[in-house]
């Protein structure tokens, strides 16, 4: 049987104009500012009744550790807002904006798969609404005015090699993760060692996600730390006098986006940091705009949820003050196989004794949404046509050992429809009282704040601190930062920082190699194992498959 591409699935479908969208959720009119017809940003500002509105349950999808075998967390989420809405549920979603350099490199897109889609989805993955646009140059104004200051004269006496703040662009390319500038002359500026990172990973896409308004943003940007002085003391863009130009930069990005699905349910899409490198969820101000209007939103953390469901819980929600009514485990029979040790060629061949092998990866990431974070937990099973009953039954069984549903998820093939058992599992579960409970305190020490990540989240020993890491923990805690919440930046494909120890690995450490403050953002970014800020394209981009025909329609892109 032939399967049609994402991209052909998404061109054929029959999407309604976006305020019809927002007007079956009940937004004003006044506040859709469109960009074309089927998408939108929201001026809150233009609704008169927001605070008072009474918030909607959250439901957070998440995932264990992946594999190529892919686990479809994002499609599970579109597909589950689907299935909410085909059992009458008033539901909504919220989710990340996708980076251009995933897109043209190869983990793909963000709009979901087959028949759980966010449309238009050429549009989604392919700018949208400029919001990164605006991000990166913000984040290059501010390295632009921080090289004009030392060139005139660097009154504030900056450490030329303690310069902390880099350029960005939303691309994967690795020939700018090093490089010199400032050379041929003084004209030209004063020459140094530099680097780009990739937009997703600047300090302000986790600003623009952190904040609720234009005032908030505008004193998290002041703060952002650039660089130390000679004397060792911080350099903030506010000392640049620069956090104003960024925010007019800024001000429509701060605005959330809303789309459909392509059974129209309405999607919130706003803002976009990488779960391993930054904190890995969409807006604050999207999710809280969407729980304003809809009885159930569904939203997701990147990666597996030792990394985005930790920060959602330890960052997102304790900055926020939300908190999800129920968590969603998302896993495949293929992946938990391929954590057994099977090769993902031989997947589609039944092997209790791999899948067996596979099922401590789940169970540990279970473990922790319930004991750690205290969340009521489903796991939906992403159905693919290989899994067999006895392996369904395997997952079922060891599941309900640790008193967990298990929910099988057709809707990549069917959509709501696929959608609607997990749906109704989703609504008895966030029925149930919770209180959501964190890794670590906040008065807890730096390094005691890493050691319980480490230890609780991961299944690891402790922490093992590089040269130098200590001095710099020392700083950070000496100019009031030690009561920050942490943002690990850590391999995606393991609990441990070796992406080689698969299924749940155990008797490790964590290396910590480097650890900075984002100041503005408000969170200490901890670097682990071989983590890079700038991806690099693989040997085969898929900007090799992607194009255009000349009736502008595009082809290649998933």
């Amino acid at each position: 049987m032939e399967f049609k591409t994402d991209v052909q699935i998404a061109q054929e479908a029959k999407m309604e104009p976006i305020v019809g969208i927002a007007e079956k959720l009940g937004i004003d009119s006044d506040a859709i500012e469109q960009y074309g017809k089927y998408k939108a940003k929201i001026d809150e500002t233009e609704i008169a009744d927001l605070a008072t509105r009474k918030e909607g349950k959250l439901i957070l999808v998440t995932a264990i550790t992946p594999t190529p075998a892919g686990e479809g967390k994002t499609t599970t989420v579109v597909g589950l807002g689907d299935g909410l809405q085909k059992i009458g549920k008033k539901a909504a979603i919220a989710l990340r904006e996708p980076s251009l350099g995933p897109v043209f490199g190869m983990k793909g897109g963000a709009a979901g798969g087959g028949y759980a889609q966010v449309v238009p989805m050429e549009d989604l993955n392919l700018h949208f609404t400029g919001d990164f646009h605006a991000i990166g140059a913000a984040n290059n104004l501010l390295a632009a005015m921080l090289d004009n200051h030392i060139h005139h004269g660097n009154s504030l006496a900056i450490d030329t090699r303690s310069i902390t703040w880099k350029r960005v662009v939303d691309m994967n390319d690795r020939q700018l993760r090093f490089i010199v500038d400032g050379l041929n002359g003084k004209t030209n500026g004063v020459p140094r060692e530099d680097g780009f990172t990739i937009t997703v990973a600047s300090e302000i896409m986790a600003i623009l996600c952190l904040s609720m308004n234009m005032e908030e943003m505008k004193a998290k940007l002041k703060a952002i730390i650039v660089g130390y002085t000679l004397t060792g003391q911080p350099v903030t863009a506010g000392d640049l006098k620069a956090h104003g130009a960024m925010a007019v930069l800024l001000k429509d990005a701060l605005k959330p986006n809303i789309v459909q699905t392509l059974e129209h349910t309405p999607a919130f899409v706003h803002g976009g940091p990488f779960a391993n490198i930054a904190h890995g969820c969409n807006s604050i101000k999207a999710t809280r705009l969407a729980l304003k209007y809809a009885d159930y939103v569904v939203t997701e953390a990147g990666f597996g949820a030792d990394l985005g469901a930790e920060k959602f819980m330890d960052i997102k929600c304790r900055l926020s003050g939300i908190a999800p009514a129920a968590v969603v485990v998302v896993a495949t029979v293929r992946a938990l196989k391929m954590h057994g040790g099977m090769a993902k060629k031989e997947l589609v061949t039944e092997n209790l004794s791999a899948l067996e092998a596979g099922m401590p990866n789940l169970m540990k990431h279970i473990e922790n949404m319930q004991t750690v974070f205290g969340m009521p937990t489903v796991v939906a099973i992403n159905k693919f046509p290989t899994d067999t009953t006895k392996e369904l039954a395997l997952v079922e069984e060891k599941c309900q050992a640790l008193g967990v549903n298990v929910v099988l998820s057709d809707v990549w093939e069917n959509g709501g429809n696929g959608g609607q058992d997990l749906a109704r599992a989703v609504v008895e579960l966030a029925d149930q009282e919770s209180t959501l409970t964190y890794a670590y305190e906040l008065e807890d020490a730096l390094v005691d704040k890493m050691t319980k990540v480490v230890q609780k989240v991961y299944g690891g020993e402790g922490i093992t601190l590089a040269p130098g890491v200590k001095k710099e923990i020392n700083r950070l805690e000496a100019l009031g930062f030690g009561n920050l919440p942490i943002c690990m930046a850590k391999t995606q494909y393991s609990f441990s920082d070796d992406k080689n120890k698969l299924g749940r690995p155990k008797d490790f450490t964590v290396t910590i190699k480097k650890v900075t403050v984002s100041a503005g953002a408000g969170f200490i970014v901890v670097l682990t194992g071989d983590i890079m800020t700038m991806p690099g394209l693989p040997k085969v981009p898929a900007a090799e498959s992607i194009d255009i025909m000349a009736d502008g329609r595009v082809t290649g892109l998933f």
